[in-house]
């Protein structure tokens, strides 16, 4: 007689793998413990991450949170099947987000979401958070990850992060005295960031390339590996020179949107940020995703950084010493305009980009 299944199903019947769960946290243990830092140093395992903010040294703290996800970039590191960067990516879009604020970022958490759970990818991807985290010098102290099979289809897999970081009451920013004449600095990007993928992916695909054909903007490596460049934390950079330096009083993580709608955010209604394209040393991805899918240079202030990852708002005496500190830190740094009264749109261009 058949054997009756009807009160025999398990788990792993219906396509979640808890032991691979535990492969894979065995697996991210190393990694976790090395992003440690003054606050965090219990393991990860248990039902939450504890952060002790005394121990991090701040003595009448705001606390300041933000989440964010790497967007469809992570189709590319799906179908070029290189996983190790995108994490970077992950905590980037949080703890650059952190720092515009003034905050300092403490710790991180991550969420990671696949149909079929791969130990051994899923190893790569923690690699990269932990990576991140260690460049921003946070503590990537928990996260989950959800096995969903019939949620997410064949390799598909998504991430989403969650940092929280810290700053001294009063020093919050911007800062309320942001006035006309204010210089502003850009500091360079590593590439296209995690922004505007769905559009990079359109002209990949209609250009017949492959990710892993030689990048016509980089024929050094891939399309792929070219395209996955990991998003720049500016973190530390920016931390040492808002202690050693008076003087910054905004800056804008130049994210989905681009120019106009994310400089606006940090500036007074009265006034706008007056920004001369031709400084900007574009880099030749921006030129190939511009020249390849036909995209208009407005188009490209408003999708992609185009060159410029970071902007602050600076006041004009201290300008040249902040400019000096932060290329010591090793950014790039551009003089990019200055702060105008508003008589229309947040940001007004001069010149055009060298597309």
């Amino acid at each position: 007689m058949a054997q009756d299944k009807k009160n025999g199903l398990t788990y792993a019947d219906a396509g979640v793998d808890i032991d691979a769960g535990g492969r894979l946290v065995e697996k991210i243990k190393p990694m976790v413990r090395a992003t440690r830092r003054p606050g965090a140093d219990s393991e990860i395992g248990g039902f939450g991450g504890l952060f002790d903010l005394k121990a991090a040294g701040f003595s009448d703290p705001v606390l300041v949170a933000a989440n964010d996800g790497v967007g469809t970039k992570l189709k590319i590191a799906i179908e070029a099947d290189k996983h190790d960067t995108v994490g970077i990516d992950l905590v980037a879009m949080c703890v650059n987000d952190l720092v515009v604020q003034g905050a300092e970022p403490l710790f991180f958490l991550d969420y990671f979401a696949t149909g079929k759970l791969d130990p051994d990818q899923g190893a790569q991807i923690v690699s990269g958070i932990a990576a991140g985290c260690t460049q921003a010098g946070c503590a990537l102290i928990g996260g989950e990850t959800a096995e969903m099979p019939g949620m997410y289809h064949g390799d598909d897999y998504d991430l989403a992060g969650f940092a929280v970081g810290a700053a001294e009451r009063g020093a919050l920013l911007p800062t309320g005295d942001i006035a006309t004449g204010d210089v502003i600095l850009g500091l360079a990007s590593s590439g296209v960031h995690s922004n505007g993928f769905s559009l990079v992916r359109r002209i990949v695909r209609d250009a017949g390339l492959n990710w892993s054909d030689r990048a016509p903007f980089s024929p050094d490596r891939t399309l792929g590996e070219a395209l996955l460049e990991p998003t720049r934390i500016y973190v530390k950079p920016l931390l040492a020179t808002l202690k050693a330096a008076w003087g910054i009083k905004a800056l804008a993580h130049i994210t989905g949107g681009g120019f106009p709608e994310n400089i606006p955010r940090v500036l007074p209604d009265h006034l706008s940020a007056e920004i001369d394209l031709e400084a900007i040393d574009v880099p030749p991805v921006f030129s190939w995703l511009a020249k390849t899918g036909g995209v208009a240079e407005t188009e490209m202030l408003s999708t992609f950084n185009c060159g410029i990852g970071m902007i602050a708002v600076v006041a004009s005496g201290e300008a040249a010493q902040i400019a000096a500190l932060l290329q010591q830190a090793g950014e790039k740094v551009t003089m990019l305009g200055q702060i105008a009264p508003r008589r229309a749109a947040g940001v007004t261009y001069r010149g055009e980009l060298a597309l």
